[in-house]
């Protein structure tokens, strides 16, 4: 706990939005560990949540820090941008555009809107000298490759999971009955690592902004970066916290209304994901694990046929992909510049009531939700 000892209240300010950008992310992205295990109805919506916050949270037992540092140290030269203020306005660009996805009910990428909100409060404070080009141009590559990733490995494993399936069933080893009992069960195992993947990319992209709080706050140099076992324990339970509240359009969106899905499929979609996901965080690759989880589901929608796929809103969600990066960078630009134009003494006062709005807007949309049979609790 020395590292957390004589920060500024400001600091302390933004370590509490970057956890609440880590709640945010959890509920917005609930959809991508248990959407597929509620549409099977695998699970029910209680259940389902709390069995992938768990995973989220003991993903740290697992994994590295290696996401963490490449958000923290490898998206924008910290040293060279070394204010808070910038930090706080990319928060706030990513917290908008996930909020913004999660009223629509778009699967969009938090990942995504936190490059591109620290990318947009960096070029407004110091212009593009202040990104690292190397971190930058990965991410942006990943956008591309995580969804065919996703997309190909669901449909490879699809593919030979059927075959294997049908082939004992011809060789009279089980019936289409035991079979679907048998994925039910293994959607679990595939949902867990699937959650585990999740966790360990998305909670790390906190960890990494806290540390890199940390390190501006102190004035330290960039090598006493450090993503230390306070701070990741703090992000995962924030992560898992906002899982376990459910973003429920998402789910929605993302368990039914792509394409129909069979326990079979949902054990095939969360497979893929999650070896895409392992290999990125193995690999210290921020990648979104919302669009790698969109690209799985699809494939094995396409995998049955072309036209299971709903291509219309697929198209929808693909635009939400394409605008996070630009409106979350807009956004964060002009929160800084209001910052500095104004004064962060007014504006953190502004931002807390800011969230307290959402507070609201959260808890009445929470009690307005329309229960679909697939999704309603038992």
């Amino acid at each position: 706990m020395e590292q957390f000892a004589g920060l500024s209240f400001e600091a302390w300010v933004i370590i509490a939005v970057a956890l609440a950008f880590d709640f945010v992310n959890g509920f917005h992205d609930a959809a991508n560990s248990i959407a597929t295990a509620v549409a099977t109805r695998v699970l029910s919506p209680r259940y389902a949540v709390a069995w992938a916050a768990f995973w989220n949270f003991t993903a740290f037992l697992v994994f590295s820090t290696a996401v963490a540092e490449t958000i923290g140290t490898g998206t924008i030269r910290i040293d060279q941008v070394a204010s808070l203020e910038v930090i706080l306005a990319a928060l706030i660009g990513a917290i908008f555009f996930d909020l913004l996805t999660w009223y629509y009910g778009l699967p969009a990428s938090s990942s995504h809107a936190l490059v591109g909100g620290l990318a947009g409060a960096a070029i407004a404070a110091d212009g593009f000298d202040a990104l690292v080009a190397s971190g930058i141009w990965k991410i942006a590559a990943f956008i591309v490759f995580s969804p065919l990733l996703g997309m190909l490995l669901g449909v490879l494993i699809m593919n030979l999971v059927m075959f294997v399936t049908q082939s004992l069933m011809s060789k009279g080893w089980g019936t289409l009955r035991g079979a679907n009992w048998a994925f039910r069960k293994l959607q679990l195992v595939s949902a867990a690592a699937y959650s585990l993947g999740h966790g360990a990319n998305d909670a790390q992209k906190t960890m990494g902004v806290i540390a890199a709080v940390l390190l501006i706050d102190k004035s330290a140099p960039l090598g006493d970066f450090d993503v230390s076992l306070p701070i990741v324990l703090a992000a995962h339970a924030a992560i898992a916290l906002g899982t376990l509240s459910g973003g429920w359009r998402i789910v929605h969106t993302l368990g039914s209304k792509i394409t129909k899905l069979q326990p079979v499929g949902g054990f095939s979609a969360e497979t893929g994901a999650a070896v895409t996901l392992f290999g990125t965080a193995a690999l210290g690759i921020p990648v979104s694990t919302t669009h790698t989880i969109t690209g799985a589901v699809v494939g094995v929608g396409a995998t049955n046929r072309f036209s299971a796929v709903r291509w219309g809103l697929t198209g929808r969600v693909v635009w939400a992909w394409v605008l996070t990066i630009p409106c979350a960078a807009l956004t964060a630009a002009l929160w800084y510049w209001i910052t500095v134009t104004v004064g962060a003494d007014i504006i953190i006062p502004v931002g807390i009531a800011g969230a307290a709005s959402w507070l609201v807007l959260f808890v009445r949309k929470k009690r307005r939700r329309v229960q679909d049979p697939v999704f309603a609790p038992p």
